[in-house]
């Protein structure tokens, strides 16, 4: 089989579930994994015949796309902030709207920071983040891609991060020996958490569960399939019950002047600026997303 025919066998089969579009980005995705061809080289080889053991693990890759498992999950591995990141059904996928979260808090620095997936919001306190020892800690690290990230680009700083599930923790701390940084993590429950954490810091950041249960039906449904529900979902009820405990949290656990750093519902932005207004902070911003939506 050609490379061409290949192409046209995965829009053939995966048209039900993906745009032409998104089929022809996972078919490259699926290409580089296994024969390490970028796009040009598709294009300029797409008339070769596909090596046969090649052609088994291109096929394989599709059969796990048609049951609907994201190819991250298929290939083991994904890409955040120009790092590589092992990936799992214990984790969530790191999303383009986290990356400029991380972007936000290296280029700024703000206090009282809010970034939702449509939209971010904070003060401008600046700090000189990269020319001291600072404290950072990521709430609800998954993957550990946020807080590996940070420290990546700070290597000065000490990054802590906590999650409630060991099988992620088990995850971060591999892409954190991967990635060559060191992290200190932490297993730990933010709606009742146990840990002393004695020291003050200088920014919190989390990217916590916050999608509500009547927006499942708005998803796409290899996500709700395959994603962890714990680190997706909130009640209808109390969609902000994280948010709250966090920013309580960062009220006993901040610096002053310290830094506050939030992933939201973009349904719930003005809730959630209202929240924070009423438990004391000040300052604060949104900033829109790559998307432009608040």
């Amino acid at each position: 089989m050609k490379l061409t025919e290949l192409a046209v066998l995965y829009q053939e089969k995966l048209n039900e579930l993906y745009d032409e579009d998104e089929i022809q980005s996972l078919f490259l995705i699926a290409l580089e994994e296994v024969m390490d061809y970028k796009k040009t080289d598709y294009i300029l080889k797409k008339q070769e015949q596909v090596p046969d053991t090649a052609l088994l693990k291109l096929n394989n890759i599709l059969l796990g796309l048609i049951k609907g498992t994201p190819i991250q999950y298929i290939i083991g591995h994904t890409e955040f902030y120009g790092l590589k990141f092992k990936v799992n059904s214990s984790v969530l996928i790191p999303r383009p709207e986290t990356e400029e979260l991380v972007e936000w808090i290296l280029e700024s620095g703000q206090s009282s920071v809010l970034n939702n997936q449509d939209g971010q919001i904070g003060n401008l306190n600046p700090i000189a983040i990269g020319s001291k020892s600072i404290n950072i800690l990521d709430i609800g690290t998954g993957s550990g891609c946020i807080a590996i990230a940070l420290k990546k680009h700070l290597p000065k700083a000490n990054v802590s991060a906590i999650d409630i599930s060991s099988a992620a923790l088990a995850t971060a701390k591999e892409n954190a020996m991967q990635n060559e940084v060191g992290v200190t993590f932490i297993e730990d429950d933010i709606l009742n958490y146990s840990e002393a954490y004695p020291i003050k810091f200088d920014i919190i950041v989390s990217n916590p569960p916050y999608i509500k249960e009547d927006e499942k039906a708005e998803m796409h449904s290899n996500v709700l399939a395959n994603e962890p529900h714990t680190a997706l979902f909130v009640s209808n009820e109390k969609p902000l019950v994280f948010y709250e405990a966090i920013a309580d949290f960062a009220l006993l656990h901040l610096k002053s002047g310290g830094q506050l750093f939030f992933e939201i519902n973009a349904n719930l932005g003005s809730e959630t600026i209202q929240m924070l207004g009423v438990k004391g902070f000040t300052d604060i911003r949104l900033r829109l997303d790559m998307q432009g939506k608040e």
